[in-house]
């Protein structure tokens, strides 16, 4: 892991992209080929969060010119960002190769934060549903053994993607137990945004498990906690709507739709690949 990697913002990639470019002169200054590829390869990440992937791919191509020479570890992050391109952009057959060679890569190298997540990312573009699961517990299994401290982000996210993967497969239970795993990993790393996303999984676990009014009560003490931070969240907002739609209160869940599709159409990813789901909203948040 480089210096440059604290400065990562998921939720505000424009920002992070602006952090970036500001410390890539200095890299060139010192001559840096590896550091200065790795930065590349971020930078061209912010911009894929962005959906500006012509603009991502121009900086990947700057990138993979220079790996000759750059180490291992420049090389996997480029593989792997370049595999996350393809993916984000909609093509995520072509990812599939570079997901692979990052975790060979990664593997042999002994850089297993990079490999962890490229087994993670195969588990997402993998098309049979087997294959995802077998690519998380690989991810899972050298995360739990790694000694690399680096490392210990990842149990609680594997954990969450097996919950959803037992989830899509109906299995509501197995899904429950990995996610209450996932929260006991990221309760201990400490973290309040994560921790409050694994139990909003817990809460949407629930209201499958036909546990409403277990999960209606979980999302309003998180609804509670973001008011407290005057930080609107339209995930809460659509589980509140859900919930109370199910408990046949209609009038009371049609603001908290409204609401959800206010905030979750400002999202250019889900406009992009949910648009069912942000029409949904509108057409629950509609006055009768």
């Amino acid at each position: 892991m480089e210096a440059f990697d604290e400065l990562w913002d998921y939720d505000d990639p424009a920002a992070s992209e602006e952090r970036f470019r500001d410390l890539l002169p200095d890299l060139v200054a010192h001559g840096d080929e590896s550091k200065r590829v790795q930065l590349l390869t971020q930078i061209a990440r912010t911009l894929g969060l962005q959906r500006r992937f012509d603009d991502a791919r121009a900086v990947l191509a700057e990138a993979g010119a220079r790996l000759d020479g750059a180490g291992d570890r420049a090389r996997a992050r480029w593989l792997l960002e370049t595999g996350r391109c393809h993916n984000s952009s909609g093509s995520p057959e072509r990812s599939l190769t570079f997901f692979l060679e990052a975790w060979e890569l990664a593997k042999e190298c002994g850089e297993d934060f990079h490999a962890v997540d490229a087994a993670h990312m195969l588990a997402i573009v993998e098309p049979a549903p087997e294959e995802r699961l077998a690519w998380t517990m690989r991810a899972l299994e050298l995360a739990e053994g790694s000694e690399d401290r680096r490392v210990g982000k990842w149990p609680g996210s594997l954990h969450n993607n097996i919950g959803w993967t037992w989830h899509e497969h109906g299995d509501y239970e197995r899904a429950l137990e990995h996610f209450r795993k996932a929260l006991a990993w990221r309760e201990r790393q400490g973290d309040v945004g994560t921790i409050r996303i694994t139990r909003w999984c817990i809460a949407r676990c629930l209201r499958s498990l036909e546990r409403v009014n277990e999960a209606l009560t979980m999302q309003r003490a998180l609804l509670g906690e973001y008011q407290a931070e005057d930080a609107p969240d339209g995930y809460v907002y659509e589980e509140l709507g859900e919930c109370l739609l199910l408990l046949g209160r209609e009038g009371e869940a049609r603001p908290w739709f409204a609401r959800a599709h206010t905030e979750l159409s400002a999202d250019p990813w889900l406009q992009a690949e949910e648009a069912d789901r942000l029409e949904r909203l509108v057409r629950l948040g509609q006055e009768r």
